[in-house]
């Protein structure tokens, strides 16, 4: 049987080979950063709690004096002592309101800037080691672990000086008067630190526990509300609402887990705190017996009795507050340290968008490679351009790569080898490469419903802020769509449900196609957009987009070959290849449709 030392040892080096404790100062030099921003608002709270400590010191001072002065029957000071002891009390109620309104603004306040600034993050994160998390996840990291390094920030630093004031300021009051009266009040101390221990062992990973449970509980919700629809549809209400039953239980189960240590540790530090004031009570009321001390003394040790084991426990407090605190640190870190999209070319994006719109902007796809992170190869070798005033196709089998190309083409993916250009100027000489800053040459009109709740002028705008009403009904001419928006009461200031609630399928495809067009970027982007439509309406839109003067570049993929007629290239995506169909082929396509 090994010894407690050995095993503490032994648990210590295990936690350093894990990296546990490194974890957790990387994660908290990662906090730490955002608290240099705020250093004003911690001193600031800092001293605030610091006067409410002192108010409610001298308070308990004067309070000593005021029932010296009433055993002893010294009427003279009463009034006095008195009206001061009012007076304290005052100010400590208006230290204790100030403090707290003070702190609710600074945590308002920085809770707001630092979500701000995790969103701001988190929507440049690389896109496709993003899909790893659920959406439900990504909510749940950045609403509740953000709004825990906020309170942190604020208040771990500050409410560690603050108890340690409090406890030395009580402790070197209780030395001055009666020295053999700390032993009493400092009893709690081995108690605590002692059950403080199988607390600390459990607290980050039931931290780590709850925060995935929690980001579960979301992910279900959120997809289940925003799917009512395909629930009725396939009759699987009684199905989801097992499964959340089935959740709920795992939730509350591991909450009562938690629970009962909680109870367990509450029960026994309240036994020790009664144990402490009793044995308080008996030294006390021996003193005063001996003439040891007075009155007032002892109604002063009590009180600074509890307040020396309150404050106690509160600094033991901190300790799972900083592992809670890391544990949210590392959360986010985990989104936060992947890699960030790069917009060093914004500059040569400006200026070749302003060539664009002379010239147009040709793309140029060169032996091109590109696998999953899973390191399932999708293309290999693989070629193709788009030119100005041009509609190119992408066709192929589901599931090919036709919708992966041109998320290559947005830099939401990275190929690992060839070359993609994007050129312009008037022999197309002034040229750079594929990057998210050259995002802002690019309109896109994904798969499926992408209108947002709102108007649809406020869609529309999303694209373009400053868009005229007149734009936006160019626009949405241009994509067929006024034919129906002009009919709505309200046209284009109409409402617009979550996901597009309120229109067809179809209808709000071409509202899609409308705010891609409005955004006027030189290279346009379709994906399926005309799935919904009946073919004389896909074949007017694709017209009505090429006969517009702006010299635009389009790309689109399809399944269906009704318009490949139209294009002036078509490319098969087969076999992780991108090969050039001629007539022949395209006619063949066409026919066996």
């Amino acid at each position: 049987r090994t010894s407690p030392m050995k095993d503490k040892l032994l648990l210590i080096r295990k936690h350093l080979k894990q990296g546990t404790l490194r974890k957790m100062w990387a994660q908290s030099k990662w906090i730490l950063q955002y608290g240099r921003r705020y250093w004003k608002a911690m001193v600031l709270y800092t001293l605030l709690g610091i006067a409410g400590s002192g108010v409610s010191l001298i308070s308990s001072l004067i309070s000593k004096d005021l029932v010296d002065i009433i055993t002893g029957h010294q009427t003279g000071k009463l009034l006095a002592t008195f009206a001061a002891m009012i007076g304290f009390s005052l100010a400590n109620i208006l230290v204790s309101q100030a403090s707290g309104y003070a702190s609710t603004f600074i945590n308002l306040k920085v809770d707001s800037e630092i979500k701000n600034d995790i969103f701001a993050k988190m929507l440049v994160t690389d896109w496709e080691p993003l899909t790893a998390y659920h959406t439900g996840d990504l909510v749940t990291r950045w609403s509740s672990d953000a709004s825990n390094i906020s309170s942190g920030i604020l208040n771990w630093i500050p409410n560690l000086i603050i108890y340690t004031f409090r406890f030395v300021s009580a402790l070197a009051v209780v030395l001055y008067y009666d020295p053999t009266f700390a032993l009493f009040a400092l009893l709690g101390i081995p108690f605590s630190a002692l059950l403080s221990r199988p607390l600390l062992r459990r607290m980050r990973n039931n931290n780590q526990k709850s925060a995935a449970m929690n980001a579960k509980m979301y992910g279900f919700n959120q997809e289940a509300f925003s799917n009512i629809q395909t629930i009725k549809a396939f009759d699987l209400i009684r199905f989801y609402t097992d499964r959340l039953k089935n959740l709920q239980t795992e939730y509350i189960r591991m909450r009562l887990d938690f629970q009962k240590m909680s109870i367990l540790t509450s029960v026994l530090m309240s036994i020790i705190g009664f144990i402490v004031s009793y044995s308080c009570y008996g030294w006390g009321i021996y003193r005063v017996w001996s003439g040891a001390i007075s009155y007032g003394t002892m109604t002063l040790f009590l009180s600074l009795s509890g307040q020396l084991t309150g404050t106690l426990n509160s600094l033991i407090s901190l300790v799972p507050t900083a592992i809670n605190l890391t544990t949210s640190a590392g959360r986010l870190m985990d989104i936060l340290n992947m890699p960030r999209d790069d917009y060093s070319q914004t500059e040569e994006v400006t200026q070749l968008s302003d060539m664009g719109k002379k010239y147009g902007i040709r793309l140029e796809i060169s032996n091109m490679s590109y696998k999953y992170n899973s390191g399932t190869e999708v293309f290999k070798n693989v070629s193709f351009e788009a030119a100005p005033h041009e509609i190119v196709a992408l066709v192929g089998p589901s599931g090919e790569g036709k919708t992966t190309m041109l998320r290559i083409l947005l830099s939401l993916l990275h190929p690992y080898e060839g070359t993609c250009l994007l050129k312009s100027g008037e022999n197309y000489n002034n040229s750079l490469t594929l990057s998210p800053a050259a995002r802002a040459l690019f309109s896109y009109v994904p798969q499926g419903n992408t209108m947002f709740s709102g108007t649809i002028a406020d869609n529309m705008r999303s694209v373009k802020p400053d868009a005229a009403d007149a734009e936006i009904i160019e626009a949405l001419k241009l994509s067929c769509a006024w034919e129906f928006v002009s009919e709505l009461p309200d046209t284009i200031n109409s409402e617009i449900k979550e996901r597009g609630g309120g229109f067809s399928e179809g209808q709000a495809q071409r509202l899609s196609i409308a705010r891609a067009i409005l955004r006027k970027s030189p290279i346009l982007l379709l994906d399926e957009a005309t799935s919904a439509l009946d073919v004389t309406t896909e074949r007017n839109v694709l017209k009505n987009i090429m006969k517009d003067d702006y010299p635009r570049t389009c790309i689109v993929t399809t399944h269906r070959p009704t318009v490949l007629t139209m294009c002036d290239r078509v490319y098969s995506i087969h076999d992780m290849q991108c090969t050039l169909l001629n007539d022949d082929e395209i006619e063949e396509i066409t026919r066996n449709f």
